[in-house]
């Protein structure tokens, strides 16, 4: 839980994005309105850029990393990551209240949009400082002669980041930060719904670090196309993304003819297996609090809830209750901890689920629609349906609002089969007084992670990634800084 210490309340980010170390409006000077979805009122603006902006900061993010020593000089990295995390800590309340305000994301559970990324700047600049750039792997006979080979370590280029509006800040780094430390220079295209969560780390990086022009560029937009243009551009090296799986096929598409490397964190639609020896009056609390917690709104959450046949009546029950007590409401009310859906075109995605689930004979057992004493925000009730047919669309579809389906099974093998009836494979979890017995069934899930017992897979040490269509690539761990990075083979004499 979060508490803030100053002040609190709406407050609007920077309009301007940051191009070749200059912040700057379009030259058009048109803007787009930033709603708040707590209120539903224009909270600010943001510069909306055009592809010719984009082009600007692909070249300028080009020349920075052709034409100087950043993708070279390890010890300037450092520095400059070193006060970007020190300019973050001592901005962090501003920052936060931007969130909230972008977003809708209650005040009391910023700690994982806020503090986790800044601490995970300075995780990223110690981790690149110690990293082994060139490792020597003895000698091999060769035709010629032996051979000493050498694996050199070298930064892909320009990277250019494309990122979500659920988790914006925390993406914003996670996306940008260890590609910088790595020696790559990067363009970011922030969502359009949070423009300045982007922005701002911009304004910090252009205001209070020496990180040099071109090597960091913002643009913000209200376009699909100048996403679309970082995608196509031959003079970028690499794409990261996270987002839907529609939206990352198209990525791929566009990133094909120049065939760039791509790393993608796509739609997830994650089971949670509670087998029938489960303390259920741990676990589905549990799992009902993470359904809601950031309004349904992230893509790791496990959305369907297979409970054994035995104890069905009783897991519903359980999860009921802790659906309806669901605290709800205005994001900067202490103890809030669902606040309202991104937009109103997102909530009415999610009602619009919701109803095609009870088409398809689910059982509504709570929520389902509009809270009453919230009429003016984007707020969606907890919603559990049960009864829920593994082939529906509720059950298939990607659904990003506080919505939990309940299917039941007979046996361990068709949990797994259920689990496993998906195109995506992002996460799950597992639940079982016999741990041994958990981790079993989590090595037949076709997913990227799992969680047993509640005890989380993810961390900054540990690589993530999806399987099938939730992506590919990792981030964190060894395995996700290496994805910023491009391997050479050296061979010489002994």
């Amino acid at each position: 839980m979060t508490e803030v210490q100053s002040e609190t309340g709406v407050l609007a980010g920077d309009e301007r994005m940051l191009i070749d170390g200059e912040l700057v409006h379009t030259s058009s000077g048109a803007k787009f309105d930033v709603i708040n979805p707590a209120t539903e009122q224009v909270a600010g603006q943001a510069t909306d850029g055009t592809v010719a902006d984009m082009e600007r900061a692909v070249a300028a993010a080009r020349r920075a990393f052709d034409e100087t020593d950043w993708s070279r000089d390890l010890e300037f990295r450092y520095h400059c990551l070193t006060q970007l995390h020190q300019a973050l800590e001592a901005e962090k309340e501003r920052l936060r209240r931007i969130l909230v305000t972008e977003v809708g994301c209650p005040v009391t559970v910023t700690g994982s949009q806020i503090e986790s990324p800044i601490d995970e700047v300075r995780h990223w600049a110690e981790y690149g400082r110690d990293f082994e750039y060139l490792v020597d792997t003895g000698v091999h006979p060769t035709q010629l002669g032996p051979a000493r080979r050498k694996l050199h370590y070298e930064p892909v280029g320009v990277v250019g980041a494309i990122t979500p509006w659920n988790v914006p800040l925390y993406l914003n780094i996670a996306e940008t930060v260890p590609a910088l430390m790595a020696g790559n220079t990067v363009v970011l295209k922030p969502a359009q719904l949070t423009p300045w969560s982007g922005s701002e780390l911009g304004r910090i990086i252009a205001e209070h670090t020496d990180i040099p022009p071109g090597v960091f560029n913002v643009v913000i937009s209200n376009a699909n196309e100048v996403g679309a243009a970082l995608s196509a551009d031959p003079r970028v090296d690499m794409i990261t993304f996270t987002g839907s799986t529609a939206t990352g096929r198209k990525i791929l598409a566009a990133a094909a003819p120049t065939v760039k490397k791509t790393l993608l964190e796509l739609g997830g639609k994650s089971a949670h297996i509670v087998l029938d020896d489960a303390d259920f009056n741990s676990a589905l609390p549990m799992a009902a609090m993470i359904a809601c917690v950031m309004s349904g709104q992230s893509c790791i959450l496990p959305s369907r809830i297979l409970l054994p046949r035995s104890r069905y009546d009783e897991g519903i029950e359980i999860l009921k209750t802790s659906m309806e007590n669901f605290p709800i409401g205005d994001p900067w009310t202490p103890g809030v901890m669902q606040g309202p859906q991104i937009s109103e075109q997102q909530r009415q995605k999610v009602l619009g689920l919701i109803r095609s689930g009870i088409d398809s004979g689910a059982r509504l057992i709570t929520g389902g629609g509009i809270p009453e004493n919230l009429p003016i925000g984007y707020y969606t009730q907890p919603t559990l349906l049960a009864d829920v047919d593994p082939n529906s669309q509720v059950a298939q579809e990607e659904i990003f609002g506080p919505v939990l389906t309940v299917t039941p099974y007979d046996t361990e093998d068709e949990a797994v089969a259920i689990a496993n009836n998906t195109i995506y494979g992002l996460s799950g979890e597992v639940s079982s007084a016999d741990v041994d017995r958990a981790f079993r069934v989590a090595t037949r899930m076709r997913t990227g992670n799992v969680t047993i017992n509640g005890r989380s897979h993810f961390g900054i040490n540990s690589p993530f990634g999806g399987t099938k269509q939730s992506g590919l690539g990792y981030r964190n761990g060894d395995e996700g800084y290496k994805e910023y990075l491009e391997i050479k083979t050296i061979g010489m004499p002994e």
